[in-house]
């Protein structure tokens, strides 16, 4: 309930989470709000100096995109983490995505917040294409060495979120809002392979059925596809039936290894 009201509300805290708990009849108080809410990693939005903080030693790279008119896929990339809750337990989702068509390049899910899963959702999103400017926020997920070593590799710009507003990343945080509310509060995943198959399902119908008003009732994939670019609309969703990753759970004991 916390995260879906996050989605309308992302401007309430802890404070104004409980009070919203309470009237829909639950007896919770706002150190139990505050301790969901880390879990989830979700933060009241509002201007401050930083959202996310990188690890300590890792690089900050300045934010490349304030002014800049998104025109053409490929120019920009970016990428986030959301959190996805099961019956039992909880995974934490990483996607990539086009800007300009809105098409999501690749995907991972996971129980932990390590770099990891995020490397290898880079790894298969660089093998259908090469960003100018690849952007995402502070944390240490992907201020690490590795990822932006990957990235200065095949000559991609790197932006950073700088001023703690999630409108750097608007278009992911409506790709997250999308991805709740029409596939994963309506499914409500027993497990991490319910969820596996339901989200590759999801983004394959949101890549190549789904149109958006803003690209004139086209889908994500006839958009980026337009441009002279090397995939397959099913390879994103394929390409994951060997990729092994764990699930949460509220307790070490719950948690399950699947493949």
């Amino acid at each position: 309930m916390i995260d879906r009201q996050y989605l309308i509300t992302p401007f309430y805290g802890a404070r104004k989470m409980t009070a919203w708990l309470k009237s829909q009849g639950y007896k919770v108080n706002r150190e139990r709000t505050r301790r969901l809410m880390c879990i989830m990693e979700l933060k009241a939005i509002y201007r401050r100096p930083r959202t996310s903080k990188p690890a300590a030693g890792h690089k900050v790279y300045p934010y490349l995109l304030s002014g800049m008119s998104i025109t053409r896929p490929n120019q920009v990339w970016s990428a986030d983490i959301t959190y996805i809750p099961m019956a039992r337990g909880f995974l934490y989702l990483v996607a990539i995505m086009d800007w300009y068509s809105r098409y999501v390049l690749s995907w991972r899910l996971s129980n932990t917040l390590d770099a990891a899963f995020c490397i290898e959702a880079l790894q298969e999103a660089l093998r259908k294409g090469r960003p100018e400017i690849f952007n995402m926020d502070q944390g240490a997920q992907f201020t690490g060495e590795a990822l932006t070593g990957l990235l200065e590799q095949h000559d991609v710009r790197i932006s950073m979120d700088g001023k703690g507003s999630y409108n750097d990343n608007l278009f992911i945080e409506r790709l997250w809002r999308t991805v709740k509310y029409e596939e994963v509060y309506l499914k409500a995943y027993e497990d991490g392979r319910e969820a596996r198959v339901g989200i590759g399902d999801y983004f394959l119908f949101y890549n190549t059925e789904r149109p958006h008003q803003a690209l004139g009732y086209l889908t994500p994939a006839e958009v980026f596809l337009s441009t002279a670019v090397e995939t397959t609309t099913r390879g994103m969703v394929e390409s994951l039936a060997s990729t092994p990753f764990t699930t949460a759970a509220p307790h070490p004991n719950l948690a399950t290894t699947l493949s």
